[in-house]
């Protein structure tokens, strides 16, 4: 038995785009995995494409199931909440890695280090 029959138009709709959207802006943070050229910008893509595409698909969810149960289906911000605080420090964790071993290794490769003086206006 599918429930999706006895969901109206106008939620089911609205939750194909919502889905559609998210799939969408992952598909393009796969992509500019993909196309990127150095480790340090492809690792954008896919982290930015994971959380604003999560974002979309969960609403989605949110938006028909709460439809069909007739009241506010909200676990899916569990879901939301996690991914959000995961992505931005894994994230974090593999740039520091990567950027260690490129500096220890002596790689062309590696953004510059930012020097204190660099910093200072000058008077």
């Amino acid at each position: 038995m599918n429930a999706a029959g006895t969901l109206p138009a106008w939620a089911a709709l609205l939750t194909a785009l919502f889905v559609l959207i998210g799939a969408a802006v992952t598909l393009i943070g796969s992509l500019g995995l993909l196309r990127l050229g150095t480790f340090y910008k492809r690792v954008h893509a896919p982290t930015l494409g994971t959380t604003l595409g999560m974002v979309s698909i969960l609403a989605g969810s949110v938006l028909c199931f709460s439809v069909l149960e007739a009241r506010p289906v909200v676990h899916e911000i569990l879901i939301a909440v996690f991914v959000t605080l995961t992505t931005p420090v894994t994230l974090m964790l593999l740039v520091r890695a990567a950027l260690y071993r490129d500096r220890t290794e002596g790689s062309t490769d590696v953004p510059a280090a930012e020097v204190a003086e660099d910093l200072i206006p000058p008077a």
